[in-house]
């Protein structure tokens, strides 16, 4: 029976690199998967420039293969996503630990109007020997917290390889990773644009391959982690900036008038000195969540932030360089106080204690000021029109 591709309603998407010892009996499970349901679909093989003969597997056992010539985890599911032809696409891993012959409950969410259907290993079961010590019990449950908390994602498995989604829905999160961070953008996009996510148990079982898996402990696990800092400026800049900023500031004007004995603890002008540094650190952290959220909003890397906008608006070039000018210039009137001291002792020996009291906040007020305007030049930058 021929099927047009406009009668295909699911693509089952497998990666594949050199996968000759597991790979026929991944899509036997999805093809029966297929015949049982009464779901037309196909199953679609990005391989990834394999030298064992998967890809004469693939095509023998009645797969359709993509060739992929980007090395890469998420350059195989782009290509192998990009190329299928059905409205719903479930992926996952050809090495057997996914059981393809069980997705009914990924293809009634999605027929039920969810975008990004998500596999739950914790919720379906692991078996023994299916993941190792530490992503079981370190590294999916940080990075999942963390991809709870920084992008409201509802997934409590964030790094599932078994998903399913509606194909337009995820090409138009313009996903654009190549490695195994791949798995993270997508959910990571997904709840940012406030797509219909959910979960469905899944059960994971040990790989059938006799050769170590691809996917490298500590080195793939800090890619995912850097990716989900880079993708969420305020948690990476804004938030720890705002506090530094804030702490620093209180302690800078609890010292200001002279020496605070705390706890025992004398604090003078060294405190005082740190605290500085604390304010312009903080003041720069702020700065370094606008430059990064309005270039990720312009390069279409994040969805338009409201707040950033609002924020774009109200803090124009103009009024940043006068805000940045009237701070500098109170710098520069207690830095001109200082040296007119100075000069009144003759240029000699001066009360640091007293003396610092001036240059310190002279010092600070010229260092912000500096930093307000030229923050505010390079953010009028990121702003321009692009071609």
């Amino acid at each position: 029976m021929i099927v047009s591709e406009s009668d295909i309603e699911l693509s089952i998407v497998m990666p594949c690199l050199n996968e000759a010892e597991t790979l026929a009996v991944c899509i036997a499970k999805a093809r029966s998967f297929l015949a049982r349901s009464g779901v037309v679909g196909e199953v679609v093989i990005a391989d990834n420039g394999s030298t064992d003969g998967s890809q004469a597997i693939a095509e023998r056992e009645g797969a359709r293969v993509v060739h992929v010539p980007v090395r890469g985890y998420g350059a195989a599911l782009q290509a192998g996503i990009a190329g299928a032809r059905g409205r719903y696409v479930i992926m996952g891993d050809a090495d057997d630990s996914y059981d393809f012959s069980k997705l009914d409950a990924f293809v009634e969410k999605l027929r039920g109007g969810h975008d990004l259907v998500m596999g739950n290993r914790f919720r379906g079961g692991i078996a023994p020997g299916a993941m190792p010590f530490l992503h079981r019990y370190l590294g999916n449950p940080v990075l999942t917290t963390i991809g709870r908390v920084f992008f409201g994602s509802p997934a409590r498995d964030f790094h599932c390889g078994l998903r399913g989604f509606r194909r337009e829905a995820i090409l138009a999160l313009d996903l654009r990773t190549t490695g195994m961070e791949y798995a993270s953008e997508m959910v990571v996009k997904a709840s940012l644009s406030e797509l219909r996510v959910t979960e469905v148990p899944t059960t994971l079982s040990p790989d059938g391959r006799s050769r170590p898996p691809h996917l490298r402990t500590w080195r793939d696990g800090w890619r995912h982690l850097r990716f989900l800092l880079l993708y969420s400026p305020r948690f990476l800049f804004f938030y720890p900036g705002a506090t530094l900023l804030l702490v620093s500031t209180a302690v800078f004007a609890w010292l200001l008038p002279g020496p605070v004995v705390f706890r025992g603890f004398g604090l003078d002008v060294h405190t005082l000195l740190f605290a500085s540094a604390g304010i312009q650190l903080g003041l720069l952290s702020m700065y370094f969540w606008w430059f990064a959220r309005t270039f990720a909003s312009s390069a279409g890397l994040l969805p338009d932030s409201a707040r950033a906008s609002r924020l774009q608006r109200l803090f124009t070039l103009e009024r940043g360089l006068i805000v940045g000018g009237a701070v500098f210039g109170v710098g520069l009137w207690l830095a001109a106080e200082a040296v007119f001291s100075w000069k009144a002792k003759n240029f000699g020996g001066l009360d640091y204690q007293i003396t610092l009291r001036v240059v310190i906040p002279a010092v600070t007020a010229m260092v912000s000021g500096t930093l307000i305007a030229l923050g505010s030049f390079l953010v009028s930058l990121l702003t321009l029109g692009r071609r």
